[in-house]
């Protein structure tokens, strides 16, 4: 199942809002910034980093966006209806098993929910 164009974090200055505004969660295979927006009905919806120098060649980074898409999509279902979301990948997000980065995630959402996040 894809992602609805909805999702899509695509607008510099949306991205550029939640690097510069955002918390900061630390996932050690990739790292996480959010922001949450006021308008409560709209979607949620992320941006997914790979670069060459953090994780390698054209292949690697497509597997390593592929496998962050996959996350988000399997449990966007735990975060807020209005949040943005910046995934960026580092070296070992392919090197991890899946199962690791899907707990690394959910721990991730644990700690968004807190009210002491990060």
């Amino acid at each position: 199942m894809r992602l609805r164009p909805g999702q899509h974090l695509r607008r510099q200055s949306d991205i550029r809002d939640v690097r510069q505004k955002g918390i900061r969660v630390d996932c050690r295979a990739f790292t996480l910034w959010w922001l949450a927006r006021p308008d409560v009905a709209a979607a949620r919806r992320a941006c997914f980093v790979a670069s060459t120098q953090a994780v390698g060649k054209a292949i690697l980074r497509n597997r390593a966006k592929r496998r962050m898409r996959e996350i988000f999509r399997r449990h966007q279902g735990l975060l807020p209806g209005s949040i943005d979301l910046m995934f960026v990948a580092r070296s070992q997000v392919n090197n991890w098993p899946f199962a690791q980065l899907d707990r690394a995630f959910t721990d991730a959402c644990g700690r968004m929910a807190s009210p002491s996040a990060p």
